[in-house]
């Protein structure tokens, strides 16, 4: 699976020359994001925030911090940057090499490349006479919607892989995970061009305690793109100080 391969970095300093003798993987760096979200969620000296680009920025914040103390730090974490074949699409938060060189399958990225985009989601969608309750998946207001995005090439069209954080409000996982079957479900009953049971959420985490779980999916895209996988970060931020 590609979460399991073996990210290369191949320098690192501004890029000189010497080899860093260091590798990783998708998976590790996943597992890094999802170990912090509860970190993050819980830290005192978090300001109170509900907007979901204010809780980007934070998440964004604590990420590059947190980075730097746990040995990731040959990465860099960034807001609102443009798709690299979608100019006109910005990424909610994306990964990129920070100072080194990143090969993976073949492909060498640095600072200038996105490793890693990810998306990021309110649960509930706040309420709007343009907005869609459905919006983690689908919109049928406009093409906001998460998955959507992907499935379309609008987002990630160079990638097969990437993510997506829901910031729960409201209620908890297992209830939204209910939900975004029941919404996917319509989709396919409504013969949503494009839609399919493959395009179903999988769990693979939920913890109780932390409020936090974890998703796989993987999506057929339109304009003979490959399949894309996307691996989804939820975390409960209801009673915290969201």
């Amino acid at each position: 699976m590609f979460a399991d391969t073996e990210f290369s970095i191949l320098a690192s300093g501004l890029l000189r020359e010497n080899l860093f003798p260091r590798a990783t993987s998708l998976q590790k760096i996943l597992e890094f994001i999802g170990s912090q979200l509860p970190v993050w969620r819980d830290r005192e000296d978090r300001p109170f925030a509900q907007a979901e680009d204010e809780l980007t920025d934070q998440l964004c914040a604590h990420l590059l911090s947190a980075s730097r103390l746990h040995g990731f730090d040959f990465l860099q974490f960034r807001r609102e940057t443009r798709d690299k074949v979608k100019a006109s699409r910005k990424h909610d938060l994306i990964i990129s090499p920070n100072s080194a060189v990143i090969e993976v399958e073949g492909r060498r990225h640095t600072e200038f490349d996105i490793l890693f985009p990810l998306e990021c989601k309110r649960l509930p969608t706040p309420v709007g006479r343009d907005r869609d309750e459905r919006e983690y998946v689908f919109s049928s207001k406009k093409s906001t919607g998460g998955v959507q995005r992907f499935k379309a090439g609008h987002h990630a069209p160079d990638h097969k892989v990437a993510g997506m954080i829901a910031y729960v409000q409201v209620s908890d996982i297992a209830s939204w995970s209910s939900r975004v079957t029941e919404w996917i479900d319509g989709l396919l009953q409504e013969r949503t061009v494009g839609w399919t049971k493959a395009d179903h959420l999988v769990e693979t985490l939920q913890d109780k305690r932390l409020k936090i779980g974890r998703f796989t999916s993987t999506h057929g895209r339109q304009n003979k793109l490959e399949p894309i996988t996307l691996h989804h970060f939820w975390i409960e931020l209801g009673g915290a100080r969201s």
